[in-house]
Parts: C-alpha cells; structure tokens; sequence
C-alpha cells in the first residue's frame, strides 16, 4: 500500500492513497458475528454447567442461590462486552472474523480501533437493529457498507487479503 503523508493532517494520521481491500458485506458480516455468539454461548454454558455440577454437590441456602445466579448473568454480560471490545481493539478480528476474513478498522487510518471505540461500537449495535434492523440495511445502500453503529463508531469492516504461504526453495 502506498502511504501518503500530509502536512494539513495530524502528524499520527496517515491517509492511504490506494485501497488494498474491500468492504465486508451483509452476509459475511451476519455469518462472523453468529460464530462469535457461537463461542459466546459455548463458553457461558460450559462455565454454567460445572458452576451447576458444583451447587449439586453441597446445600446452599436459597437466598444465596439467587445471589449467584445474579452474579453469573452479570458475569456472563461482561464476558460478551469483553470479548468483542477485545479482539476489535487488539487485531480487529473476533474469532468468527478471523474465520471470514474479516477486520474492523478505524474509517481514516484503516488500523485496528482502541478500546473506548471498540466499547461505542458494540453499545452503539443495539440502534442497529431499531427499526426493524434498518440501521444494519445501510450496509446494502452505503459506498463503504457501513452499518448505522460503524458511522457512530467511525469504523469499516474490510476482507483481509489471505497471504499464501511461500515456498522455499529447495
């Protein structure tokens, strides 16, 4: 990619001349995102279900039951908002995008976004889906198929060109 540097722009933002990827679509996107809910809802149970094993072995009083199970849905709440805030801010791949070839980036410096945007982006995907998902249709209308919660977040999500292996000679 060749990277231009201007004087008008700030000395960490660097705009690319040429673009070296896609844009992600509906389908693609839809798929990586139920793969990642996927490993979300694995993980939950698994964890749910040893927790289970556990209480079925000892008394514990009612009161205290509630309690952790309070604590186990707001646990499980994190582990979803962690999950995805953590993989957008570190590579810009979940797991299920990682398997499409998929990466968020930041709309300007095409770089993997921080963590307070990778919190408002995932905040900002319920609006997506209000009205009747009109705010995901915007991926079918717009230049740069950005859903209503990638313009909020000013955030694209791009195809990542795959790297062949090279061979060695022998």
């Amino acid at each position: 990619m060749t990277v231009v540097r201007s004087l008008s722009v700030m000395p960490t933002e660097v705009v690319a001349a040429e673009r070296t990827s896609a844009y992600a679509g509906l389908a693609s996107r839809t798929v990586a995102f139920a793969l990642d809910a996927a490993v979300i809802n694995l993980v939950a149970w698994a964890v749910t279900a040893i927790v289970a094993l556990g209480f079925s072995l000892i008394t514990v009083p009612e009161e205290v039951r509630t309690v952790l199970v309070t604590t186990g849905v707001v646990l499980a709440a994190v582990w979803a908002v962690g999950y995805f805030v953590f993989f957008w801010s570190a590579t810009g791949q979940t797991p299920g995008d990682r398997v499409l070839g998929l990466r968020i980036q930041d709309e300007r410096m095409e770089q993997p976004i921080r963590g307070r945007r990778a919190a408002l982006r995932l905040l900002a995907l319920p609006l997506s889906a209000l009205p009747l998902c009109a705010g995901f249709l915007m991926i079918l209308v717009d230049d740069r198929r950005r859903a209503l919660h990638d313009r909020i977040a000013r955030t694209t999500v791009v195809y990542v060109p795959r790297e062949r292996p090279r061979r060695t000679a022998r």
